[in-house]
């Protein structure tokens, strides 16, 4: 304890004061080399017509151009703007423009129905809107903005005809750029919000100290290829791990790609060309990768090292990840963590670790900068090996939540973060993580622990998620490659020796309710089990076939 104590009060020391600020990321980058290539799988929104292939110094360009024409319209530092517009790079651009003149972006996932839109801005209390043509005139199309926005600006496209009083950044061009602003360390810089697995989400305000703080482990990770390998990103521009991701390669001087669309159709070829010796998405899109082991031009061959943060992963994929990269001693990354907290815990895998892969161990917490207990319904710590609620102390943690922070309060206790999820640590002081506190269910030792061996026994699973039923049972949900019906027989060999469980439901892939960054909402796909007849039950499928017999 008392090591760990030092080791926390030295970094405290170094590192006190630094910040994270998003609108400095890429002209930090261009001062070391402005040379170093950036490619896209898709224009920009905003500019279509300069192509895929750019490099830092021409998006910090950008960037500055985009700042200037925003600062015309009249947005000023600690204004908000909330960023609600169509996946695109873009996002990311018109993010850091916000934050170089000290304005405070709000990004809300393309992913979010404008009515949950609406409320979060006005949760916002009035703040700028930054979205498209397309946008305004869909999602946000009959629902009306005047009272919950400051201003709405476009980014690209027009307004529709009913729109009063909106801006397009476009009648700005040549604006004198601006000299940066840095906000003071502790002072709110960037919204995102939480995945909204349970509901509306919530809206977690960063500043530049937490983020540094986050940054600093993630940056010790990727010190081994710096420079060396082209890192390619494929995930959500509206969580803060892109903006850390993007620090992370920048930062050390990586060529980079990045990528909107993560169908395996469109990404083998990418990485095909690209060659990427790094990649990160989410750990469901590694999932739908797995084809990419097989595919036509080895797209997986370059990778050294592949990165997941936002979840943890299925042993299955991992394996395959690992045996489709030629390179001859590929790692597997893997961070814990939430939106709130950042990465909380790591670990890796080789090729020869893969096959003993725990899907449920998410590794050590992060010496230094994390540190973690596990406590019973009381808050009392428990022993180890047990079961309990995750708490975590940290300088990583965010500030508030925007509008709800008696909520915010409310998960902290003399100084302790609860994280929301059940877990315990073994011997050996690795993190075990068991279920979301909201998702358990008494028959199931682990839901999570259950489906991750499911997606080992049978391949042609594409998802597997176990809900609750109308009367507190277990009931699998699940979706296949292809959408093909799954064998019940298969099914009822791969169940034998787990609790039992109502019958299987299958759904196609695209109906499950997801998140940004592609978790499945399990309280919402619970309702639509508990709300949607069942299908007849198939041969050899009945509850008593899945009953540990």
């Amino acid at each position: 304890m008392r090591r760990t104590n030092t080791v926390h009060a030295l970094l405290r020391r170094v590192t006190r004061g630094n910040g994270f600020y998003i609108g400095e990321l890429f002209h930090a980058a261009a001062r070391r080399n402005p040379t170093t290539p950036i490619t896209l799988d898709r224009p920009l929104q905003w500019a279509p017509d300069r192509g895929l292939d750019f490099t830092v110094g021409q998006l910090a360009d950008q960037i500055d151009d985009l700042a200037a024409r925003l600062w015309a319209a009249g947005v000023r530092p600690a204004d908000r703007v909330a960023l609600y517009k169509t996946d695109n790079f873009d996002i990311a651009l018109l993010a850091c423009a916000t934050a170089r003149i000290g304005a405070v972006p709000a990004l809300l996932s393309p992913a979010l129905d404008g009515s949950v839109v609406r409320e979060l801005l006005a949760r916002l209390d009035r703040p700028w809107l930054l979205t498209d043509g397309d946008t305004l005139g869909g999602k946000l199309s009959g629902s009306p903005l005047t009272d919950v926005v400051h201003k709405t600006l476009l980014s690209a496209g027009e307004a529709p005809e009913q729109s009063d009083g909106t801006l397009s950044l476009a009648d700005y061009a040549g604006a004198r750029r601006r000299d940066p602003v840095f906000l003071h360390p502790h002072q709110p810089s960037l919204i995102t919000h939480s995945s909204g697995t349970t509901g509306i989400p919530k809206l977690a305000v960063h500043c530049p100290e937490t983020g540094w703080h986050r940054l600093v482990p993630q940056k010790i990770v990727a010190w081994p290829i710096r420079e060396r390998e082209t890192a390619a990103l494929c995930m959500t521009f509206v969580h803060s791990r892109f903006y850390q991701g993007l620090a992370m390669f920048l930062g050390h001087g990586n060529p980079m790609v990045i990528a909107v669309d993560p169908d395996p159709a469109h990404i083998g070829p990418l990485f095909t060309r690209t060659r990427p010796g790094y990649i990160e998405t989410h750990p469901n899109t590694y999932v739908d990768w797995e084809e990419l082991a097989e595919a036509p031009g080895a797209p997986l061959s370059s990778v050294r090292v592949f990165g997941a943060t936002f979840d943890a992963m299925h042993p299955r994929t991992i394996q395959r990840m690992l045996g489709a990269s030629r390179r001859n001693r590929p790692l597997f990354v893997q961070f814990y963590g939430q939106s709130e907290i950042g990465p909380m815990a790591g670990r890796w895998y080789t090729r020869r670790s893969a096959h003993k892969a725990d899907g449920r161990c998410v590794g050590l917490p992060l010496p230094g900068f994390i540190s973690l207990r596990v406590v019973d319904d009381a808050g009392k710590r428990v022993a180890s090996g047990r079961t309990g609620h995750l708490e975590v102390r940290s300088r990583t943690r965010i500030l508030t939540y925007l509008g709800e922070d008696d909520r915010y309060k409310s998960q902290l206790h003399d100084g302790w973060w609860r994280v929301g999820d059940m877990g315990h640590v073994d011997r050996w002081g690795l993190l075990h993580l068991m279920d979301r506190e909201v998702d358990r269910i008494e028959t199931m030792d682990s839901n999570l622990a259950a489906e991750d061996l499911l997606m080992s026994r049978l391949e042609e699973l594409r998802e597997i998620v176990i809900v609750a039923g109308p009367d507190g049972e277990p009931v699998p949900v699940v979706a296949t490659r292809g959408e093909r019906p799954l064998d019940p027989g298969r099914w009822r060999r791969a169940t034998w020796d787990l609790p039992a469980m109502a019958p299987f439901r299958q759904f196609p892939f695209d109906e499950l309710p997801r998140t940004s960054t592609r978790k499945i909402q399990r309280p919402e796909l619970a309702r639509i089990v508990r709300e949607t007849p069942p299908p007849p039950i198939a041969a050899g499928q009945g509850p008593s076939s899945e009953a540990g017999a």
